[in-house]
């Protein structure tokens, strides 16, 4: 009989865990994506450079996992951990972190998601749909680096979608935990004892998006601390970006574009510029895309303005496989040095013209 009982109990626990398990869903993807560019005037001397980049082709390269644990009543649990990778080297990326795209935890509902942990924020939700070129070796991105990178540590999330109004917003308290350097890793890990403004960001977004056309504004300020990178070396210190993003469907085409506004209050002393960015997406066969941006950074109180213009086509091999080329151009003035591929370098002044090919792969 006791034999008989722990057998039955076995397997009820058995069947238990197997309906657990079947009500859990984790997926594996990612993305590989890179090439080879070729750059004029890297520098002062005018020099030019063929090289593969690191930070992105495309698309930054990736992997990821991304669960689903159905709670009953419409709730789930969810998690997403994903690492960015540089393929010219193998090395991963966002400051050498294990997880530097996204380490989150947290609820969906009918009501929304909330999430806990490293995250993108509402910069970077808001211009996804309006940005055709991406996070592009030539894009926007490269004028200012923070937006195709904008992730926050220790951050609590939300974002909803009621009927297409879009509602988000993050609150971090300690917003870049890394020393690494660069765009993505800007030594600000915050929660100090006595100074609840060290290292904090807040962001939200507002919008209304459907399929065929849609708006969003968005709100973000981000503060400084002792050794914080970009002039940020104290509390007092912030930098500050509203963004008004939006997108029309017309026929097969998409145009899409924004502003960027941003106030940095930083140990140098106040900056203050508009970018503006204007582009089209056009599939011409179900295997060809052509996109092609403009964008104008406006420093006020200042001659250093950029220009860009870049064009790319993609032709897709499959529908997980891709080929593109890239061309653009980037017009310095004043004493602006604003690389046109993102992680490189141009002499003060100069125009640099590049171009561009590679492969992408998703799984």
């Amino acid at each position: 009989m006791n034999k008989a009982i722990r057998c039955a109990a076995a397997l009820v626990a058995g069947m238990s865990a197997s309906a657990a398990m079947a009500q859990s869903n984790v997926t594996v993807y990612g993305l590989v994506d890179t090439g080879l560019v070729y750059t004029t005037n890297i520098n002062a001397a005018g020099d030019n450079i063929t090289k593969m980049p690191s930070l992105t082709g495309s698309f930054p390269s990736r992997i990821g996992f991304r669960g689903t644990e159905d709670l009953g009543g419409g709730l789930q649990a969810v998690f997403t951990l994903e690492t960015g990778l540089s393929l010219d080297t193998g090395s991963m990326g966002q400051g050498n972190r294990l997880f530097g795209r996204q380490a989150s935890i947290g609820l969906k509902g009918a009501f929304g998601t909330v999430t806990l942990g490293r995250q993108v924020n509402m910069s970077y939700v808001a211009m996804l749909k309006s940005d055709v070129m991406g996070p592009n070796l030539f894009a926007i991105g490269s004028i200012d680096g923070y937006l195709p990178n904008a992730r926050s540590d220790n951050a609590v999330g939300y974002l909803g979608n009621f009927s297409n109004f879009v509602v988000g917003a993050t609150y971090s308290t300690g917003r870049d935990a890394s020393a690494a350097g660069g765009p993505a890793a800007t030594n600000c890990p915050g929660e100090t004892p006595g100074n609840s403004k060290a290292c904090r960001q807040v962001t939200g977004l507002f919008g209304y998006e459907t399929p065929e056309f849609g708006l969003n504004t968005s709100y973000d300020i981000l503060y400084g601390n002792t050794g914080a990178a970009a002039g940020l070396t104290s509390s007092a210190n912030s930098d500050k970006r509203v963004t008004v993003n939006g997108y029309v469907k017309v026929g097969a085409a998409k145009i899409a574009g924004g502003v960027v506004d941003r106030t940095t209050h930083a140990v140098t002393g106040l900056s203050e510029s508009d970018l503006y960015y204007l582009g089209v997406s056009y599939p011409f066969t179900p295997l060809t895309t052509f996109d092609f941006q403009v964008a104008r950074r406006d420093t006020k109180n200042s001659a250093s303005d950029v220009d860009m213009v870049v064009a790319r086509m993609t032709y897709h091999l499959s529908k997980r496989t891709a080929a593109y080329g890239a061309l653009g151009r980037m017009k310095n003035s004043g004493a602006s040095a604003v690389a046109l591929d993102a992680g490189g370098t141009v002499g003060a002044g100069k125009t640099q013209n590049g171009v561009m090919a590679g492969m992408r792969h998703s799984f």
